[in-house]
């Protein structure tokens, strides 16, 4: 009989812990309220390492003078090349704005395509070159890449293609 008092004892403690209590109970009453943070305060540290290529932002436009980049191209086909091959074309481009263009940052669409540009500013009338590598390791079949330049032109992106029929690399002994 001692067990089922026990028993019922602690069924009725567990029903009685097992209450919904009102969550305004809970809340105490000398709490203040937290200010808010606004949201140029919501990371004053500084990140480590580059900003990924999305986040770069394009150098700001003096005295209202924009640069305009003028390709020649900005498409190139490579055409057919053999699995393994790295091939590179120049994309010549000139200022043909009224300020200096200033290129930020250039991203290949993956790995395998790595731009180069010019670091230092390009004055109106001037000329440059923007070096595009794809290297084909890997890879197979129709291919097309992308290289996304971010500038300080008005529209602040640029974007060149580059395309390849790549044949795989034959087997060993003759496969």
């Amino acid at each position: 009989m001692n067990t089922r008092l026990l028993f019922m004892f602690v069924f009725l403690l567990s029903i009685a812990a097992c209450k919904n209590d009102n969550a305004l109970s809970k809340i105490d009453p000398n709490a203040q309220d937290v200010p808010v943070v606004s949201e140029d305060q919501l990371n004053p540290e500084p990140n480590i390492g580059p900003a990924p290529a999305a986040e770069v932002k394009a150098p700001a436009v003096t005295n209202g003078k924009y640069p305009v980049m003028q390709f020649e191209t900005k498409a190139h086909d490579f055409g057919k090349i053999n699995g393994g091959d790295k091939v590179s074309f120049d994309f010549k481009f000139t200022n043909t704005g009224t300020g200096d263009l200033v290129i930020a940052n250039a991203v290949g669409s993956c790995g395998c395509t790595v731009p180069e540009y010019p670091k230092e500013p390009v004055a109106p009338g001037k000329s440059g070159v923007m070096k595009v590598t794809f290297n084909s390791a890997g890879k197979s079949g129709m291919q097309q890449k992308t290289v996304t330049i971010t500038t300080n032109t008005k529209s602040q992106k640029e974007l060149l293609t580059i395309k390849a029929a790549i044949t795989p690399q034959s087997g060993i002994l003759g496969h």
